[in-house]
């Protein structure tokens, strides 16, 4: 009896250790194998999934070795009703797994078809879709689970109905966020990478999930922003401009020619109008105001370019170009200037006054 059970033992431990080796040549030569066959292909689609289920494979030689290997351990009956519903659970777990990170790939297989089928889907729609497909695969296994352990689903159904109302009124942020993030992925105010600047925050859209907006801000603070507030806010997008505007105004000197300084203007516009990053729609340069110190010609403009390191380089060229056309007309950019009259010199110019007042007075009479 103490041999047949060290055999029985034995023989079950045996088992479980050759699948033990079998996980350990297929994650060795067999995975890579295959996993080098897979990168040969047009698509990286097939390269993903396999590697998704690498993890679940492995453990599934566990389970399937604890299930063969009980068929040989004594008092351990291999038929038994709960120890098959253990094993079918954990393989639907298994499996469960396996396509879970699947899903948290199916941004690269919808990149895929949206670029061979030109089918339109937005950034933004594709991390909410994924989130989206790995909810509901989760709820079908836990309910698969559920029904192998001949738990009702109707009652868990009818008891979810019953107390939804609840449900809904202790969750009424977390829906309100919800639907909010709906509406920014139905209206499409900005997608993945978009820079955007609200009431609440300016930065680079990172992520959307069901409750929050990720934002980066310029100084790489990661701000969570809720759909809720995001979805009854203004929204600027700065990525979706067509093009970016410069305007100021350039001072000159009072004593500048009517002739130089129309020339001056002339030499300007017709740069503008020839300068490859300009757009050439709308180029405004005229004499805009008399100032206190200056003539001011007002420009008025846009750049093709958004970029932000694009439009400096080329506001820059524009100024370089700007100085080259006042020197060479002789124009002079204005400074700032203030008079100051010493007492001495106000005395002088009051009875210099008083003269003149004198002999107009004189000529009257």
């Amino acid at each position: 009896m103490t041999y047949e059970f060290l055999y029985e033992v034995s023989v079950s431990v045996g088992i479980f250790l050759l699948f033990l080796i079998l996980r350990k040549v297929f994650t060795k030569y067999i995975f890579h194998l295959i996993l080098k066959l897979a990168h040969k292909t047009p698509t990286d689609l097939f390269s993903h999934i396999w590697l998704s289920f690498e993890k679940p494979i492995r453990w599934l030689f566990v389970i399937i070795g604890l299930y063969v290997a009980a068929s040989f351990f004594p008092y351990l009956d291999q038929n038994n009703i709960l120890f098959v519903r253990i094993i079918k659970s954990l393989i639907i777990i298994i499996i469960t797994w396996g396509f879970y990170n699947v899903a948290s790939a199916s941004s690269i297989a919808i990149m895929k078809i949206n670029k061979k089928l030109n089918v339109e889907i937005d950034e933004i729609l594709i991390p909410f879709l994924s989130k989206t497909i790995r909810f509901i695969i989760v709820v079908i296994s836990f309910t698969i689970i559920l029904q192998e352990f001949d738990y009702n689903i109707n009652s868990l159904v009818a008891g979810l109905g019953i107390g939804g109302a609840a449900v809904a009124l202790a969750a009424k942020d977390a829906l309100g966020n919800f639907f909010g993030g709906l509406i920014i992925i139905t209206e499409k105010p900005f997608s993945i990478d978009d820079w955007i600047v609200t009431p609440t925050v300016e930065g680079t859209v990172e992520d959307i999930t069901f409750r929050s907006t990720k934002i980066r801000t310029f100084a790489q603070a990661l701000v969570t922003v809720p759909n809720a507030t995001l979805a009854n806010e203004a929204i600027t997008n700065w990525s979706k401009m067509g093009k970016r505007r410069i305007t100021f105004q350039l001072g000159v000197a009072y004593d500048t020619p009517k002739e130089k300084l129309e020339n001056t203007i002339n030499k300007i516009e017709d740069m503008l109008n020839n300068h490859p990053g300009i757009h050439s729609d709308t180029i405004f340069v005229t004499l805009d105001n008399y100032n206190v110190n200056s003539l001011d010609i007002f420009l008025y403009f846009f750049t093709k370019t958004t970029v932000w390191a694009e439009y400096l380089q080329i506001r820059q060229d524009i100024n370089f170009k700007i100085m080259e056309v006042l020197e060479a007309e002789g124009v002079q950019v204005a400074l700032p200037t203030r008079t100051l009259i010493t007492t001495k010199e106000s005395e002088s110019m009051m009875k210099a006054a008083t003269k003149e007042k004198d002999k107009v007075r004189g000529t009257d009479f």
